[in-house]
């Protein structure tokens, strides 16, 4: 585990992530249209800063939704808007064909790739901002919080010319490149999975030459923070709290 030191002195005392709910979330935001996108919008209405966070390719889960609505309400010191776009346009990958373990799953994941590719969708993500802008002029600055799918497109996203955002996190990210962490210029956390490949980590961890946490959740799922976590479990439940504790403090320190 890697983590730089704070730059603004945030203490843990000020991260209060609320009790999770294992089934039956209720969802404390709202569905708003924003530049062509159906998006989850939640979080405080007076917050002068925005998390945009780009889900996994299972689309909008309750786990997520919960997750977006902790990343907006756990911060005593710092409010956020957190704005979740639906850049499937309401056609997700369908989570009963996933793990692709047999000929016919692995070809429908492969088309819905082909048709979400992740360098496409980051570059969907900069005129995003600009809507949100257009739309809330009261938020100043952005950071942006990918899972699976999405952290591979974050991390193309704040690497690139580009960039609107200031910080940026990945949860259990897909395709995990150190190239990608070469380019990077904000601070950035990594959380892994064990189904990462930790030479793959290593290498991007060592890579990011910014203010950075990275760490290995070794006995969690990839996806735990997000649509296949199973909050029954309590383990699951105890490491998918302490990931976004993680990420509350990250931000606050550096965002």
């Amino acid at each position: 585990m890697s983590t730089m030191p704070a730059s603004h002195g945030h203490s843990e005392a000020c991260c209060n992530v609320p009790p999770v709910v294992t089934k039956g979330y209720k969802n404390k935001g709202t569905y708003e249209e924003i530049g062509g996108y159906r998006s989850y919008v939640t979080g405080p209405a007076d917050a002068t800063k925005a998390i945009v966070v780009t889900y996994d390719i299972f689309g909008y889960f309750e786990q997520t939704l919960q997750g977006a609505d902790i990343l907006a309400y756990s911060d005593d010191k710092q409010k956020y808007k957190v704005y979740m776009p639906d850049w499937f346009h309401g056609k997700p990958f369908p989570i009963s064909s996933f793990p692709p373990d047999n000929e016919e799953k692995q070809k429908a994941l492969g088309k819905f790739f082909e048709t979400y590719p992740p360098p496409k969708v980051a570059g969907q993500i900069p005129p995003y901002v600009d809507a949100i802008k257009a739309k809330d002029s009261s938020i100043t600055s952005f950071g942006i919080v990918g899972y699976c799918w999405g952290g591979k497109v974050i991390s193309l996203v704040v690497k690139a010319d580009s960039n609107p955002f200031s910080i940026a996190a990945a949860a259990h990210p897909a395709m995990v490149d150190p190239a990608d962490a070469e380019g990077i210029k904000v601070p950035f956390a990594l959380l892994a999975s064990k189904d990462e490949p930790i030479e793959d980590v290593d290498k991007f961890e060592a890579a990011l030459k910014v203010p950075k946490h990275v760490e290995t959740f070794p006995d969690q799922i990839h996806g735990w923070m997000a649509a296949r976590s199973n909050l029954e479990d309590p383990r699951v439940k105890a490491e998918y709290e302490r990931g976004y504790k993680v990420l509350v403090e990250f931000f606050g320190n550096h965002f």
